[in-house]
């Protein structure tokens, strides 16, 4: 592959199988959102709502894909950095990298008080304020350690949550379905949904498939990243929409409060087994949270790695430890400013701002994609897409659905985040230009 000189110069180790692959992908996929969408879902939808899940893996589908194709052209560290500086040149890919990396530390932030919010059910004193600090604090800097001592460690605690969350889903979605006739297992819309509640529900429901971008950024420590992440995706991608599926057919029928419920599994489990199903699924959450902490701990600071390597960020950042072959000193910044925002409360800005940056990312990615099939596309284990344009004028309709959605004041936040961005960008180079005259190392 062309980005042959990018490998070289990365120094990671190379130890990622599909499974560890499919694994990020999961756990950027499945986080907190399945755990209260059913509820909300229900209010807007109804009986519907169970079909609402199927369309919106169809809608995440073609972006999917057209992702998995351009995976199968790198095999640096990166992602979407990486495609969109191969296309556009390096601003793109930073704004896409900044863009990108700011919105997962927000989303950091917001996901850890939400576990922490979860733990204050079985510890009261942990939603004490001094303790929760303490309990934050705790939180990320375990989570940045394990990551700094090494990849394989930190796949093994994510593929130990991924269990732990994934099997209440799944017991749920089992002992419904031996209670349901066949039937009701896709429920019948006996009521009409009208266009602004189904737009709404979509809107809504988008969100518990995205994430999946955050498993391509570090292929530069995939043994087969070429082959591996576009199998990987798809694979994810089935098993969210049958998962979701399931659990939301299960949840209408065995609950009929549903929309009016605040933790609607955590009922739902326990009207089938009782205050230990409650139990169960509130430990699941619990992993669900934490797996998708772990997850955006172990790709999101490969973010700041790729860009210092290219030079848009402190070449300091693009360092590798010397024993454990990771990229600490990135690790380091992204644990600290996750913890400053949690505590500080400043990751509110999240809901302005995540929403508006992925589709950006999502958007520059897909227009990338015919320069690069045109570099790469001949190139061994290159993915041929049947159909490219298609997918590429699909994906695009998907994102501008979705773009009719966002607030203004999203646009001005992110607006504002892209400045920033700016300004970083051009500090650095400036210093750098000041370190080449001087004749020292940046």
């Amino acid at each position: 592959m062309n980005d042959g000189g990018a490998v070289q110069e990365e120094g990671l180790l190379r130890q990622l199988s599909v499974v560890g692959l499919w694994l990020l992908i999961v756990n950027g996929m499945i986080g907190a959102g399945i755990f209260g969408l059913p509820g909300e879902l229900a209010k807007l939808a109804g009986e519907g709502s169970v079909w609402v899940f199927l369309l919106c893996a169809l809608m995440i589908a073609p972006i999917m894909l057209c992702f998995a194709q351009m995976a199968s052209y790198f095999h640096g560290t990166g992602g979407p950095i990486l495609y969109a500086s191969r296309a556009f040149g390096p601003m793109a890919g930073f704004q896409v990298g900044w863009l990108y990396y700011i919105s997962r530390v927000l989303s950091f932030a917001a996901n850890l008080n939400l576990l922490l919010t979860s733990l204050g059910y079985l510890w009261p004193q942990a939603m004490n304020g001094s303790m929760r600090v303490a309990l934050a604090f705790v939180v990320c800097s375990l989570m940045t350690l394990l990551n700094v001592v090494g990849a394989r460690g930190a796949v093994r605690a994510l593929g130990l949550l991924t269990i732990v969350k994934i099997v209440p889903l799944i017991a749920l979605a089992g002992i419904g379905i031996v209670t349901l006739d066949a039937g009701q297992l896709l429920p019948h819309v006996r009521h009409a949904v009208g266009i602004e509640d189904l737009g709404a529900a979509v809107f809504l429901v988008i969100y518990a498939y995205v994430g999946f971008e955050g498993g391509l950024v570090p292929a530069g420590e995939a043994r087969y990243p070429t082959r591996d992440i576009p199998r990987a995706l798809v694979a994810a991608l089935a098993l969210c929409a049958l998962l979701y599926t399931l659990i939301q057919t299960v949840s209408l029928t065995t609950l009929p409060e549903l929309a009016d419920s605040p933790r609607p599994l955590v009922d739902v489990a326990q009207v089938q087994l009782g205050e230990t199903g409650a139990l169960l699924m509130l430990l699941g959450i619990i992993a669900s949270v934490g797996g998708n902490l772990l997850g955006a701990m172990f790709s999101t600071p490969r973010m700041t790695y790729r860009m210092a390597l290219d030079g848009h960020l402190p070449s300091r950042l693009g360092h590798v430890h010397p024993r454990f072959r990771t990229p600490a000193a990135s690790i380091f910044l992204y644990g600290a400013a996750s913890f400053a925002f949690a505590v500080t409360g400043g990751f509110v800005w999240l809901a302005g701002l995540s929403v508006l940056a992925r589709l950006i990312l999502y958007v520059v990615c897909i227009f990338a994609m015919p320069r690069l099939r045109r570099a790469y596309a001949s190139e061994p284990g290159a993915l041929r897409l049947p159909g490219g344009p298609f997918w590429m004028l699909l994906s695009l309709l998907v994102c501008a659905a979705l773009l009719i959605q966002v607030q203004l004041k999203s646009v001005v936040v992110t607006i504002g985040c892209m400045i920033a961005g700016l300004l970083l960008y051009y500090y650095t180079r400036i210093m750098q230009r000041r370190d080449a005259s001087r004749g020292t190392d940046p």
